[in-house]
């Protein structure tokens, strides 16, 4: 099933493992992409899961080809074993399906980065759930909101969670903020936090689902879309570059 989009994952994984300045951190990431648990992995692999905690804790020296080939085709074979949603929706990202007149940018960090960060680069300001920023999550999608609520159908608006739902969403063009959080709510999928753009009154609405769903909301206060999709670009950079 799937078997170019399976290469073309696997590729990716090992290039980013190979050039990380924190193989291991990486290897985390991907692991926790997959919803993997470090015992899971180890019983896969037929190794103890402190041999995995400490590749990813950086107390093993960085992984050889033949260790990295061998986590990524456990990744995989794992993934394959419960019906393969992490390899459909990287199939999804190459086959251009993404619905990109409502999609401005899409992104997935090299690294994990926490909640604050993102906060942090579109200027914003945290109005529920506001002790959940620790939270890592591993990418983002800037939307036009009109564009996604008029013109997306329900199976299209899936796809604004890329590979994972440990991500941000970030909703431009935004007056109140009810009919995404309204949006959030009817699709199922939860995203890790939720980033309105270009609010001029806030719908208590929209911070009372929210704090229903527990996922943090954030208004942004960068001056235009252009700032707030470099910002984030700025902190995709930086994350690669392991600073």
């Amino acid at each position: 099933m799937l078997e170019k989009e399976k290469e073309a994952l696997a590729k990716r994984i090992a290039g980013e493992i190979t050039l990380s300045s924190d193989p291991g951190k990486t290897m985390r990431k991907w692991r926790e992409i997959f919803g993997i648990s470090q015992t899971e992995l180890a019983e896969h692999l037929g190794v103890s899961s402190s041999v995995i905690s400490d590749y990813e804790g950086g107390r093993r020296k960085s992984p050889g080809a033949s260790t990295i080939r061998k986590f990524v085709e456990a990744l995989l074979n794992i993934d394959e074993k419960r019906g393969g949603n992490v390899i459909r929706a990287f199939s999804k990202t190459i086959e251009g399906e993404l619905p990109t007149n409502a999609i401005l940018d899409i992104r997935e960090f090299t690294l994990p980065l926490t909640i604050k960060e993102v906060v942090d680069a579109v200027k914003g300001e945290v109005v529920a759930n506001m002790h959940l920023v620790d939270r890592k999550i591993y990418g983002y999608t800037v939307v036009d909101s009109i564009r996604a609520i008029l013109e997306m159908s329900s199976e299209e608006f899936l796809k604004l969670y890329g590979w994972t739902t440990e991500r941000a969403l970030v909703f431009t063009k935004v007056t109140t903020g009810r009919s995404p959080m309204i949006a959030v709510r009817v699709q199922g999928l939860k995203p890790a936090v939720v980033v309105l753009h270009g609010v001029k009154k806030l719908d208590e609405l929209a911070v009372k689902l929210a704090e229903r769903e527990r996922v943090p909301l954030v208004i942004s206060r960068a001056d235009s879309e252009t700032e707030l999709i470099t910002s984030l670009r700025r902190l995709v950079e930086k994350n690669g570059n392991g600073n």
